[in-house]
């Protein structure tokens, strides 16, 4: 079953959680990893035809890991998570073809480091989005999830655009000018670019050495801060809480009451 909602609020369909929700509503036991991951995958079978967000989708591959991680009784900070990988970005039991038909079919042995980390954490990998070719400047055909007739942009185009249709909670790109932040903010959706050098980029595609680094695309800011401290390797911290009242200009906000101003 669904996580319960808060007084007043609609149950969200599944596919449309959060990553921290997911997280949340898979360890309380209000769902399956498996319920999550079908729910994802029925709403990338509805819509992929018209967003062409996914280069690479294995659906049974994903339901497969979903039942071993609801078997295993196993929790992690990211715990069910379903997430897609940019197609620059090596995993060994998909292809990585960088967006080019020259390398169709360019199989590697092993997951990049985000990727090993993601999994290790508890995530489950759905399927390689698509990029421009060689995450440059040729456009792969993504379409923007919110208008068909407009751009993604890239050139973590299948990224932005799958979380944005809520094909996936989350989902890794990268940037060596805009590649993250500009097919977030034409997908609406949040796009973080780290500092350059604090993620590992073993098994990534060079673009430029000195400029790359991995990005993040999600629907909240919590979900950023979630990935970011896996990405890392280091145990996730809860977001921290304010201690004194908020205030909307001059005006205290009551949030036991949740009134705004």
């Amino acid at each position: 079953m669904p996580p319960l909602p808060a007084r007043g609020r609609r149950i969200k369909p599944l596919n449309e959680l959060t990553a921290t929700e997911v997280v949340a509503a898979i360890s309380e036991g209000h769902t399956t990893c498996e319920a999550v991951v079908r729910a994802c995958l029925d709403r990338i079978a509805a819509r992929e035809a018209e967003v062409h967000a996914w280069a690479t989708l294995d659906p049974d591959a994903a339901l497969v890991s979903a039942r071993a991680f609801d078997r295993s009784g196993k929790r992690g900070p990211f715990a069910g998570v379903p997430f897609g990988v940019k197609d620059i970005i090596d995993t060994f039991d998909m292809p990585t073809e960088w967006g080019t038909p020259i390398r169709k079919g360019r199989q590697p042995e092993r997951d990049a480091a985000c990727v090993a980390l993601s999994r290790k954490a508890g995530g489950v990998l759905l399927g390689k989005t698509v990029t421009t070719e060689f995450a440059n400047l040729h456009p792969g055909p993504t379409r923007n999830p919110h208008d068909l007739t407009r751009t993604p942009a890239g050139s973590s185009s299948g990224s932005a655009a799958a979380v944005a249709d809520f094909m996936v909670p989350i989902a890794i790109g990268t940037q060596t000018t805009g590649s993250t932040i500009r097919p977030a903010s034409f997908c609406g959706v949040f796009g973080y670019r780290p500092t350059w050098g604090e993620h590992r980029m073993h098994g990534v595609m060079e673009a430029s050495g000195s400029l790359d680094t991995l990005g993040i695309l999600s629907r909240s800011v919590p979900d950023i801060a979630l990935y970011r401290d896996i990405l890392l390797g280091i145990p996730p911290e809860p977001m921290p809480t304010i201690a004194r009242p908020l205030r909307c200009g001059d005006r205290e906000v009551r949030r036991e009451r949740g009134r705004g101003c």
